[in-house]
């Protein structure tokens, strides 16, 4: 969600600072705040080093060296308000698109974006990335299922996801079980899962974590067995380069955890 930050809402955060203080403005959202207060050329001679934004935290991270208080006007990582925010602030051009930013990416990478293969690639890449990482609620339909007490599993569950240290796309497939305890859940819920927590930037480890724990918050059932299986591109395009190599994880809740004949039926099931 957009949100616009008004000259009213700096300029009363402005008037917080001490005016005493040297500032060196971050290029480029540091420097009008700078500008309203005492600013200095460089960092060596700031008393604080002040941006616009604290997002992410990596700018702050690479102005460590100097040594100096480093300060955000506004601070996604401790303003909740913020947090799930793209903020827009008074000097940044209200008609700027989003796709410019890649527009320069592909600059930076010696190409020509106005190409005709390229001419069209920030916006479909930009489109992409939304339809992609916009999380897919669904309703958790559960049924009353009293007597019911075997194992339900869904197997070769495909999904995909795009890692969140290289931005490359890793794909598999997804095997899901539990041992109702009273309640079942549509079938095609299983799948939704899945899907829920890997169209995201994420990291295999932590999807099949993600959904053996949200499986088990719904249904409260006996136990939650999940394992997935995924070829990460960031292993195969780049770094050690090795194709055909595949990742596997597991997470074992309940039963599948303490009874081994529980745990082995699941795995002979998947194989």
């Amino acid at each position: 969600m957009e949100r616009l930050i008004t000259w009213a809402e700096v300029k009363e955060r402005v008037s917080k600072l001490d005016k005493n203080l040297k500032y060196y403005g971050v290029p480029r959202g540091g420097q009008p705040i700078a500008a309203m207060l005492n600013p200095v050329d460089t960092p060596e001679e700031a008393d604080v080093i002040i941006d616009d934004l604290i997002d992410s935290g990596s700018t702050k991270e690479n102005y460590k060296k100097y040594g100096k208080v480093f300060i955000g006007l506004f601070d996604k990582q401790t303003e909740e308000e913020f947090k799930d925010q793209w903020l827009v602030f008074p000097w940044e051009k209200k008609d700027e698109n989003v796709e410019d930013n890649f527009v320069r990416i592909l600059q930076y990478l010696g190409e020509d974006p106005t190409r005709e293969g390229l001419r069209d690639t920030p916006k479909r890449y930009i489109k992409f990335l939304k339809e992609f990482l916009e999380p897919k609620e669904f309703n958790f339909t559960t049924f009353d299922a009293e007597g019911t007490d075997e194992m339900i599993i869904q197997t070769n569950i495909p999904f995909y996801s795009l890692c969140e240290h290289h931005v490359a796309p890793f794909f598999g497939t997804a095997n899901v079980a539990y041992i109702p305890n009273g309640k079942i859940v549509g079938l095609s819920k299983l799948a939704r899962t899945v899907d829920l927590f890997a169209n995201r930037f994420q990291n295999q480890e932590r999807i099949t974590t993600q959904i053996a724990n949200k499986i088990n918050e719904e249904l409260n059932p006996k136990g939650v067995a999940v394992t997935l299986k995924a070829q990460h591109l960031c292993m195969c395009m780049r770094g050690v380069r090795k194709h055909d190599t595949w990742t596997q994880t597991s997470k074992m809740i309940g039963i599948f955890k303490t009874d081994d004949m529980a745990r082995n039926e699941f795995l002979n099931l998947i194989k």
